[in-house]
């Protein structure tokens, strides 16, 4: 390792990266550096990888910390190092008719990307060599203005024991924002489209069993307070979300987190919950070593694939 006053060289799985202004201050309520934020991605990296390899990303940098605003960057931006992998997907919105994005697929690259300020990372469903067949599905749920923890968690609950009574096994995690994802893993060959209308056929059934506590409102000026949002339409190729153990840029620097179900149940029976304190708290401060001592919550999920040739007939057959 070569050390030059605020910045140096390390060697990470053979490749050198070079880290600068490492002691300066991200989080200025909670005093976080950079060098905190490449601590923590290194330090999770063996779990935090599998979820981000071979996936494109759009990195959300905070050169400035998280008090001075952000930009997103898609295309790969310049000076990367040559070790770098990247992947030119075609993309409508794009002048050139396609984007490069960055990939990765180590722990060298992860630390090389927390050294941009990139806090939050925004991953692709798909991956590049499958790049239109998703395999996740994906329920983001976003509490409306007035929603509380306990609605959230009940509208949680009901996706899974809708998704359950179609013989699929979701997982649940936190966004580390304000909302949850419910998720699965998918087994090769399905379109986004039938991905988009299986979650879209689930959805409006739960909307219609819980009105009081369900919008499919897109427009925000017209949803109902107190209800949780599902978006089923975040599902869609070159449409990204944060996975699991990446760093949001909110006070305390929390985690997404994968959960266990029965701290849903427990937030479902309990109205005096406070949803930030709950949902946020799991950050770069306590994560690593949760890992370290249990591993990764989500490992049973992951090893598991589902097909939903059969949950679409039987999905169809319940709302008939």
């Amino acid at each position: 390792m070569t050390v030059r006053g605020n910045e140096r060289d390390e060697r990470i799985g053979g490749k050198t990266v070079h880290f600068t202004n490492l002691d300066k201050v991200l989080w200025s309520k909670d005093g976080y550096t950079k060098g905190d934020l490449i601590g923590y991605y290194r330090a999770v990296a063996r779990w935090l990888v599998p979820y981000l390899k071979d996936r494109p990303l759009t990195l959300q940098r905070y050169p400035n910390g998280i008090d001075k605003g952000s930009f997103f960057e898609k295309n790969a931006p310049k000076g990367l190092p040559d070790w770098v992998p990247t992947a030119l997907e075609r993309s409508p919105e794009s002048e050139r008719g396609h984007i490069r994005y960055v990939v990765c697929n180590d722990e060298a690259t992860l630390a090389y990307l927390a050294n941009l300020a990139a806090i939050t990372l925004h991953a692709w469903i798909s991956r590049t060599q499958s790049a239109d067949s998703p395999d996740f599905l994906l329920f983001d749920l976003d509490p409306w203005t007035g929603c509380s923890l306990q609605t959230l968690a009940r509208v949680a609950l009901a996706v899974r024991d809708s998704l359950e009574g179609l013989r699929l096994k979701p997982a649940v995690k936190t966004t580390g924002g304000d909302g949850l994802h419910v998720m699965l893993r998918l087994r090769p060959g399905h379109s986004y489209a039938s991905v988009r209308d299986f979650c879209e056929l689930v959805a409006r059934a739960i909307a219609a069993e819980q009105p009081n506590d369900v919008t499919l409102e897109r427009m925000t000026a017209k949803r109902k307070r107190g209800r949780v949002y599902i978006d089923w339409v975040q599902i869609g190729r070159g449409k990204t979300i944060v996975p699991p153990f990446v760093v949001r840029a909110r006070p305390g620097a929390p985690v997404s987190m994968p959960i266990p179900w029965k701290i849903v149940e427990g937030w479902a029976k309990n109205s005096g919950v406070k949803a930030e304190r709950a949902l946020h708290r799991w950050t770069i401060e306590n994560v690593p070593a949760l890992l370290r001592a249990g591993g990764d919550p989500w490992r049973a999920m992951m090893r598991s694939q589902q097909s939903l040739a059969s949950a679409v007939n039987r999905a169809k057959r319940v709302r008939k």
